[in-house]
């Protein structure tokens, strides 16, 4: 009954992430995030969570789903309240205003969960009010906003615009919507990006901009968000060292590996990675070729127990191509679990002939083999995401089936990052002890692990008052080489996100520590594939207590 109350809250105060979910009964809806709206909430998840008692002293019996759920939702709440008493989120990033109203209607307009015809009368609602929730968004931001993310919301703004113009005209064309609803929609469109001008207007022109402060949300919010999000019993002062350390080593590493089999080091490494790529006619069939190589190899070695649960790599809609890029548009959208369609839809920047030849070498050498093989199948499409996915959804706890879908911003909950980026990491080093990458490939995937580091360096330094905003772009940029635009997107999702970034080495280094400790307690009877079965089995649950429950 109380998880219940609890779901029934969760997905009427976030209609979005209940869309992404495969929840339908909100998909005409919009949130409210007026001032409000935003305090209705606050009062509706203190009431919630005083409910649910307080944190326990212990993990409580291992067996008793039920239990453990409630635990998870009582962390899940203590997060949103945090976060929205605070002025870092809805209360100040009007970035996240624009993805939700966004990713409202991309939702609607990408997955066929349903007849056409009721996804566009969804549409139709969700257009007519989104002028008033831009509008009670705009009320409860406080006056000053980091320029970084005015810069960011200014650009989704204008994916919006995209998407309300030229995107909508061709989702008509591309689903045949009859004449009566595609003209409702096209006026909601029409009505719905002037309410997105007039957003866009006030964030460009509005006040002047924020202390550089506000890019930080401060010690005692990312403290809740290790321990009560992640489930860390180990504080931010102590991770930042143990991080900043690991760093130096991977770097070490890296240029060690590099050099073995490449003069000129890392660069050369990457020189020829860029070089080795699919030809135009091979790019597309290239993602499916190396999924089934994945999957082969990975029966082969008996690494894991792979649902059949296929994925379909395409090229982006066209209704939503000239958007994507200006948008948190992900090429791997996690399927709804509710949804439950038969084959998935991966989507791959396209490449084709008609383009001008130098485009055509551009993408392809962006996308190369590499790119596809470590990053579009093993990390998101193949035994990372998808499979954690997979399995997630088959499990036996509520909270682990939802809290890693993608929404409009962000995973659905906060907790289910450290399993869900956790195994996606951990996953690609399985693979490369596995054999799949070639030399060049390997050493790419310790960048990835530099990387990585960088990204738990850069989190807990911006959000503890260690980093300037400038300091977290020089880390990227001056020690694991992100090209200069690149490392300032990334200290700015990070600037947004705390804790965030975190998640992906707190959970890969967990689950390799877990895997270490299974391997010491049962020497010759140890199974791989038991113990990545076992581990999946708890579905999106913060890795720490994924190690308790198999203590």
């Amino acid at each position: 009954m109380m998880l219940a109350r609890f779901f029934e809250s969760y997905y009427r105060l976030r209609p979005v992430n209940a869309t992404f979910t495969g929840v339908h009964d909100h998909d005409d809806r919009l949130p409210d995030w007026s001032p409000d709206g935003l305090a209705s909430a606050l009062d509706e998840m203190r009431a919630l969570r005083a409910s649910l008692g307080p944190p326990p002293g212990s993990r409580g019996d291992p067996d008793d789903v039920s239990a453990r759920d409630r635990q998870l939702a009582a962390s899940f709440l203590d997060v949103q309240i945090a976060e929205l008493e605070s002025r870092h989120f809805q209360r100040g990033n009007p970035s996240l205003a624009a993805g939700e109203a966004v990713f409202s209607l991309i939702a609607l307009m990408t997955r066929r969960f349903a007849p056409v015809a009721e996804r566009v009368e969804a549409a139709i609602a969700r257009l007519a009010a989104l002028p008033v929730f831009l509008e009670g968004a705009r009320l409860s931001i406080d006056a000053g906003i980091p320029d970084e993310w005015r810069v960011k919301c200014v650009r989704e703004c204008e994916g919006a615009s995209r998407l309300l113009g030229d995107g909508i005209r061709r989702w008509v064309a591309v689903e045949e919507i009859d004449e009566p609803r595609a003209e409702r929609l096209l006026a909601g469109a029409v009505r719905a990006g002037a309410a997105f001008e007039e957003f866009r207007k006030w964030v460009a022109d509005g006040d002047a901009s924020a202390a550089p402060h506000r890019y930080s949300c401060g010690a005692e919010l990312l403290g809740l968000l290790l321990t009560r999000g992640h489930w860390s019993r180990r504080p931010a002062e102590a991770l930042a060292v143990e991080a900043q350390h690991a760093l130096e080593e991977a770097l070490e590493t890296l240029r060690t590996r590099a050099l073995a089999i490449a003069p000129g080091g890392w660069a050369e490494v990457q020189q020829r990675l860029n070089a080795a790529h699919p030809d135009v006619e091979g790019y597309l069939p290239a993602f499916q070729r190396e999924w089934d190589a994945c999957r082969a190899r990975a029966a082969e070695r008996g690494l894991v127990t792979w649902p059949d649960y296929p994925i379909r790599y395409v090229p982006i809609p066209e209704h939503t191509r000239d958007a994507a890029p200006l948008l948190y548009y992900l090429f791997y959208r996690s399927p709804a679990p509710f949804d439950r369609l038969p084959v998935h839809d991966y989507v791959v920047t396209p490449v084709d002939a008609a383009m001008p030849h130098e485009e055509q070498v551009r993408r392809l050498q962006a996308t190369n083999t590499s790119v596809i093989k470590l990053n579009h199948v093993v990390h998101h499409g193949a035994i990372g995401h998808h499979v954690q996915n997979s399995h997630a959804y088959r499990g036996a706890s509520e909270i682990g089936r939802v809290a890693a879908v993608d929404c409009a911003s962000r995973i659905g909950m906060f907790l289910g990052g450290t399993m869900a980026e956790g195994w996606a990491c951990y996953a690609t080093d399985v693979m490369d002890d596995a054999g799949f990458f070639t030399p060049e490939e390997s050493v790419a995937q310790q960048h990835t692990r530099a990387r990585l580091l960088a990204r738990a360096v850069v989190d807990i330094g911006l959000h503890t008052g260690g980093l300037s905003f400038d300091a977290a772009v020089a880390v990227y940029r001056d020690r694991v080489g992100m090209p200069p635009e690149a490392a300032r997107a990334e200290a700015c999702k990070n600037s947004m996100f705390p804790g965030t970034a975190l998640m992906y080495w707190l959970g890969t280094e967990g689950l390799h520590a877990l895997r270490r400790e299974r391997e010491r307690t049962e020497g010759a009877t140890f199974s791989l594939r038991r113990f990545h079965d076992r581990v999946l089995s708890y579905g999106s649950i913060p890795v720490p207590l994924v190690a308790e429950l198999m203590s």
